[in-house]
């Protein structure tokens, strides 16, 4: 398989995992690569609780805690976490439904994730499954109630955030939720786009790559790999899709064709969701 070179900062940073002791010092040595925070007394409970805090709100604003016209609670449905690194946000989605398959393409960040469920959710609802391939989910047709990305096809080349999109799709069961998380274009990536194609070139430099690659300054670079219009998803993948929304911060313009626009403060100006029902 070729080597893309937006999977670097993730491998670099899961073979630091693999090297620590315990999901403390995971944190502390890496914690900028999931989450922008940074210290040296950041512990595991602290990185979680960041996630325990947004999961509810989110679950919440997008409608996901109310039972659907067949009775179902969360307790009965399945979740697919598309990009679930060390469980920051995984560890309160096993509290909220019956099953929670987790993915990621690091297989390091993987047993990370269960060990911060082990401590801090509901391990025995976990399963995990690797993105091999970076683009491709091992999962079958129908078997997510819900398919939720957060803060994670940005980073990946715009052919494999597409490709990853249309797998959410396929593997949610009709009447089921894709929830999706992405970055749209601003004046501001004539810069970070360029810089973002440099930062992983370099992190490809045998020694002094994967050192640079654990700055958090450099990994914030190397992860702009792709902007992603609202309209570059809906066009294809319309006829597969009802009900779609599209939300964003108060202060953004970002909308798509034919979706129904909503709004959150709680979104990152830069970013938006978007949320359909699979047909």
């Amino acid at each position: 398989m070729r080597r893309r070179p937006q999977l670097v900062p993730w491998t670099a940073a899961g073979q630091t995992s693999e090297r620590q002791a315990n999901g403390d010092d995971v944190v502390r040595t890496t914690g900028w690569v999931f989450n922008n925070e940074t210290g040296s007394e950041l512990t595991l409970e602290q990185f979680v609780a960041t996630g325990d805090s947004e999961v509810p709100s989110y679950l919440t604003v997008f409608g996901l805690r109310t039972p659907g016209a067949d009775g179902r609670t969360n307790d009965d449905k399945t979740l697919v976490e598309i990009g679930c690194g060390i469980g920051r946000m995984t560890c309160a989605f096993t509290r909220e439904y019956g099953t929670v398959v987790a993915c990621d393409l690091d297989a390091g960040f993987l047993e990370r994730c269960i060990e911060s469920v082990g401590k801090f959710g509901k391990v025995d609802r976990l399963r995990t499954s690797h993105v091999t391939d970076g683009k491709t989910l091992d999962l079958p047709p129908n078997s997510a109630d819900v398919t939720f990305s957060y803060i994670t096809l940005q980073h990946c080349e715009a052919d494999d955030a597409l490709e990853l999109t249309s797998e959410a799709v396929r593997i949610t069961r009709p009447g089921g939720k894709v929830v999706l998380n992405y970055r749209a274009r601003g004046a501001q990536d004539i810069v970070l786009l360029p810089l973002g194609a440099v930062a992983r070139a370099l992190f490809r430099v045998p020694k002094f790559g994967p050192r640079l690659s654990q700055r958090r300054w450099a990994a914030r670079l190397g992860w702009q790999a792709n902007r992603l219009q609202p309209d570059e998803l809906i066009g294809p993948l319309s006829p597969l899709l009802a009900d779609i929304e599209i939300w964003r911060n108060p202060k953004s313009k970002i909308s798509g064709r034919g979706a129904v626009v909503q709004e959150f403060d709680g979104i990152n100006r830069h970013h938006y969701w978007l949320i359909a029902t699979v047909r």
